[in-house]
């Protein structure tokens, strides 16, 4: 099971990473009609999150670089951002992405049945209390982000 989850966990991110192509840094930050994201967000997001699911529960290190709690995590915008914020470019993103599902897989394939001491309930009622289960919700967690990506890109082609 352990290396079939990190299959799928490389598959879904390789995906993510393949929606990028023709992002550019502008695009990146446009927020859609009737939304509160942009396609920078969602990136972010995704990897904040997985960085969470994987690590903090297990009570490791989080390599979250400056700015990402604040940017990223659930229930933030671009629309709240200070104007002067540095944030990260899209090939900063991609690397930070790129390399990230192999980290975990190094750190903690060794645990991934263990259960965490503090089990977390998601938004949604789902209770999570191994590394296993974070990193499987993970997955329906990273293709929904993924398809809003996928609506941005087509709604910000329109003229």
């Amino acid at each position: 099971m352990d290396q079939f989850l990190f299959t799928q966990l490389k598959f879904v991110r390789n995906q993510t990473l393949k929606l990028l192509e023709g992002v550019t840094e502008e695009l990146a930050d446009r927020i859609p009609d009737g939304f509160r994201n942009s396609i920078r967000w969602q990136l972010g997001h995704i990897y904040v999150v997985q960085e969470r699911f994987a690590f903090q529960y297990l009570e490791l290190p989080l390599h979250r670089p400056e700015g990402f709690k604040e940017w990223f995590e659930f229930g933030t915008s671009p629309l709240q951002w200070p104007a002067d914020s540095t944030l990260p470019t899209l090939d900063e993103l991609k690397q930070l992405l790129g390399s990230q599902v192999e980290r975990i897989q190094e750190t903690i394939a060794h645990r991934l049945e263990e259960k965490v001491p503090q089990p977390y309930t998601t938004s949604t009622g789902i209770s999570l209390s191994s590394p296993q289960e974070f990193l499987s919700l993970n997955l329906y967690h990273e293709g929904m982000h993924m398809s809003m990506i996928k609506v941005y890109k087509i709604l910000l082609a329109r003229p």
